[in-house]
């Protein structure tokens, strides 16, 4: 009984509503986060090889902060640095691994426009991160308000936003969750629940930035996860191939992750099927939990794949960060 009772509450947080969990709102200040090390298997300790993925490191995070936890996105450096932003429109910038960190750990909110600050707090929903590494200009998607914001380096001011009506059919419980920016300047936008008639998930590709007035209404595509599962975060290995990380809750195996590979066409017209090629899963007796966060770097002449994990903050669930090199040809 208690663990339906437990299956029930997390189908509930789940959706992307308002709920006293999250934090509200907190002035910036510095963050002290604990990094314990994980075996990728409790019961096998020395295993390491998942599919195309090596096990390189991985931890469970906590902060006495209140506002820490609840990552929805992230993005790494090869040094450890990481910057992780939560489903309340929180950054959280700290390091994990060996080494020095080279800058100050740090807890903010997103900086907002003036004309959004009558805006409630809760409704701050921001579940996908990207970045343009030469400009240094960041990408966010908001899901409740089905929205996309451009903002400066460094998050220093929102320089624009905009809404769309192809996201705006989805539905607000389930609409942007993954958004990658691509090496030549288009954007995959793919939406949770945003279905079309095939049961494909409805996936907008933009030729260029989707925070610009100027751009050009998207192609529509349709992406079709591993079965049960629906996706989560996406990043671009090149023009062509997305790593996209899939989610699935079931009452036998609680939260589950796959993390998936899909194609672009040379020459993509609407409606092409993106179909995920399943790489690795992520289900017990391995570390699972609601993994939401995908970011890759490269470390050795290697890429390497990082997977962050949504505590809702809840007592019951863990900030997990998984850190893997990936097996994929160049």
């Amino acid at each position: 009984m208690r663990r339906i009772l437990i299956v029930l509450l997390l189908a509930i947080l789940l959706l992307p509503a308002p709920h006293k969990n999250k934090p509200e709102p907190f002035s910036p200040g510095p963050l002290m986060v604990s990094a314990r090390a994980l075996p990728l298997n409790a019961a096998d300790p020395a295993q390491r090889t998942l599919g195309p993925l090596h096990y390189l490191e991985g931890w469970q995070l906590s902060s006495a902060h209140h506002g820490f936890g609840g990552i929805s996105s992230l993005l790494a450096e090869s040094d450890g640095q990481i910057l992780a932003l939560s489903d309340s429109g929180t950054l959280m910038g700290f390091h994990v691994g060996p080494g020095k960190a080279q800058r100050h750990p740090f807890i903010a909110p997103l900086p907002i426009r003036p004309q959004d600050r009558d805006r409630p707090w809760w409704a701050w929903d921001s579940e996908a991160m990207a970045l343009d590494p030469t400009t240094q200009r960041y990408w966010v998607g908001f899901e409740l308000q089905q929205m996309i914001c451009r903002y400066s380096p460094g998050f220093a001011r929102v320089e624009a936003c905009r809404t769309w009506p192809d996201i705006e059919a989805w539905p607000e419980t389930g609409s942007i969750e993954s958004l990658a920016r691509l090496p030549d300047g288009r954007f995959l936008v793919l939406a949770e629940m945003g279905m079309t008639p095939d049961g494909s998930h409805d996936t907008l590709l933009f030729a260029g930035d989707p925070a610009e007035a100027s751009t050009a209404a998207p192609m529509h595509l349709r992406y079709v996860p591993p079965r049960g599962y629906r996706p989560t975060d996406a990043v671009a290995l090149d023009d062509r191939h997305v790593l996209v990380l899939n989610r699935r809750l079931t009452l036998q195996e609680l939260f589950t992750a796959t993390l998936a590979v899909i194609e672009l066409p040379a020459k993509p017209r609407p409606g092409d099927r993106l179909k995920a090629r399943e790489l690795a899963r992520l289900a017990p007796p391995l570390l699972a939990d609601n993994f939401e966060g995908l970011a890759i770097t490269r470390q050795d002449g290697r890429r390497v794949v990082w997977i962050a994990s949504d505590d809702n903050h809840e007592f019951f669930q863990r900030t997990l960060l998984l850190k893997f090199a990936l097996d994929w040809p160049e």
